[in-house]
């Protein structure tokens, strides 16, 4: 195997990057270099493992910032880190490595191969080479983003949250030396000047007010009509490098925020956001069921003058398809004050609007928003007439780092522009197939928001032309059935989902391998088989899932 998903296998162009600046400034035979896209979230890893590992080993681990060797003539000192690690001794490895997977703020492979070739070439250095003055009290501590309107003329009008700059806006707040950078760097073989534009019109999707398939020209010319929600606008969306970043940073703003308090964990979620909620902070209360009960039990806790930071849950939830009671935990929030953030990445945001009932919306922009498996993505989104909106927003303000290399925000936008006639053909056609699922006798359950006894709780949230989305997961009768058919099934086989593609795997083997009992105790079956459907024809998928269930009846037969 010589590749993986990002946050679990690091790419090996990211290790031929670790092994090149662990040559250059550690030791080979002892430590070993992790990578981050800016000096704060490289510090962030460092804090964590200094957290977890002998005091008197604490000298043993350091942070290295890469800023460029050469900085063109300016009236300012400013300078950008273009890349951060934390070099640290070979056996604390799986300790550094549950920051990289659980808070996704690695860095992309497209950064790791432009800081590669930087760093060979001599133009990029660590920092107390660089020939800049670091001890100014300008020196940036990381890029901020621009939050003002665009145009595509190049030239940025300040709106009330942003400056104005001028051409080649690659990320205004890196300043001309890291822009003139990027350019002279690839600038020829991408058109990197339009990654600020890029991100613009990403946000203006996720907000609701662009959807049209268009170029980015075209885009940022588009008037606002409807948004998602009355006076939502894009300077309310921010964008990360992962959907897990958006979830990780959503968790630590809340902190900076409110202060240390307890997180609300409610439903089986994905993997890594219960654990970023246990590490991370005073630790977290877990409903797995995501049951009326379990909101009982809550509601009596709050009632007896217990405090939460935020309740975290998914819309639906992954892999049993479940919706949450989303309208009883906002009336709770309010009534007990905690924040509330939903993950729509199943769901997403043209099937459903859970935003008026959260004050956080995160979501992987990896998935079906790109669905071209080429790019890694999140976002955030506030609710500007959620109770904490005018505390969350000085807080992004101020605390923010835009740290989406400027490629992938270009790779994103381009992707996205069909994303509103993907997901119909993907919604339309995943409601054939699992109606063909549930018809058949060898089908155990179809967990699917349609069909899911919390299918109320999903209709009270689906938008007018919505749909179902388009992952599903089922059950079989025997392990064995179970194999045949997931073995049988022509389709791609990977543990994503929102692809272009059909994607089909064991769920709980891959993500729970280790905690199989566990995941079982809260309905997960260990021999589930999860199923994101893609852009093939209707016909064509059901052919190809006809001859799985085939394979899985001559199985019972035997």
């Amino acid at each position: 195997m010589q590749c993986g998903y990002p946050r679990f296998f690091i790419h090996p162009i990211i290790q031929e990057l670790s092994k090149e600046i662990v040559s250059r400034f550690g030791n080979t035979q002892t430590d070993i270099a992790i990578l981050f896209p800016s000096p704060n979230t490289a510090r962030l890893c460092h804090s964590f493992l200094l957290s977890k590992i002998p005091s008197d080993e604490s000298l043993k681990i350091r942070v290295l910032d890469f800023v460029p060797s050469q900085q063109p003539e300016t009236d300012s000192p400013t300078v950008t880190s273009f890349l951060s690690c934390v070099m640290y001794p070979s056996e604390y490895a799986s300790v550094a490595k549950q920051v990289w997977q659980h808070s996704g703020n690695g860095v992309s492979s497209r950064r790791g191969e432009f800081c590669l070739s930087a760093l060979k070439d001599g133009l990029l250095v660590e920092k107390k080479s660089a020939a800049v003055d670091t001890s100014s009290p300008k020196f940036c501590k990381g890029p901020r983003r621009y939050r003002g309107r665009g145009s595509i003329s190049g030239i940025n009008k300040g709106g009330p949250h942003g400056a104005t700059s001028t051409s080649n806006p690659i990320q205004p707040q890196e300043g001309r030396e890291s822009a003139q950078f990027i350019e002279e760097r690839f600038g020829r073989n991408l058109s990197t000047s339009l990654a600020d534009q890029a991100k613009i019109a990403v946000r203006r999707r996720i907000a609701g007010v662009l959807t049209a398939d268009v170029e980015l020209s075209e885009a940022l010319e588009e008037t606002s009509r409807e948004a998602r929600v009355a006076g939502l606008s894009e300077s309310d969306v921010y964008l990360y490098p992962t959907g897990m970043s958006s979830i990780f940073n959503a968790h630590q703003m809340l902190l900076n925020a409110r202060g240390a308090m307890k997180s609300i964990c409610f439903g089986f979620p994905y993997i890594d956001t219960l654990k970023i909620l246990q590490k991370w902070g005073p630790g977290c209360l877990f409903y797995g069921h995501g049951s009326s009960e379990e909101l009982d039990d809550l509601e009596s806790r709050l009632a007896n003058g217990e405090r939460f930071l935020g309740l975290f849950t998914e819309f639906p939830g992954n892999p049993l398809l479940k919706a949450p009671d989303l309208k009883r935990i906002g009336e709770l929030s309010e009534k007990y004050d905690f924040a509330v953030v939903v993950d729509e990445t199943v769901g997403n945001f043209l099937n459903i609007n859970v935003l008026p009932h959260a004050d956080i919306v995160v979501s992987s922009l990896t998935k079906i928003f790109s669905g071209d498996s080429n790019v890694m993505g999140g976002s955030a989104v506030l609710n500007p007439h959620g109770q904490y909106y005018k505390l969350l927003n000085d807080t992004f303000t101020r605390e923010y780092e835009d740290i989406l290399w400027t490629e992938d925000a270009v790779f994103l936008e381009r992707n996205s522009r069909d994303f509103v006639a993907r997901i119909e053909k993907i919604n339309n056609t995943t409601e054939d197939i699992t109606a063909m699922l549930k018809d058949s006798p060898l089908i155990k359950n179809v967990y699917y928001p349609k069909y899911n006894p919390s299918r109320s709780l999903y209709e009270a949230f689906r938008t007018p032309n919505g749909g179902y989305g388009g992952l599903f997961s089922v059950t079989f009768h025997s392990t064995e059935e179970a194999i045949a058919f997931f073995d049988v099934l022509e389709v791609l086989k990977g543990p994503s989902l929102g692809t272009n593609f059909t994607l089909s795997c064991p769920y709980t083997l891959l993500a729970h391998y280790g905690e199989l009992d566990w995941a079982a105790s809260f309905g997960i079956e260990f021999d589930l088989v999860r199923i994101s459907v893609g852009l093939e024809d209707v016909s064509d998928l059901r052919g190809r899932v006809q001859q799985a269930l085939d394979a899985a009846a001559a199985v019972r037969k035997t």
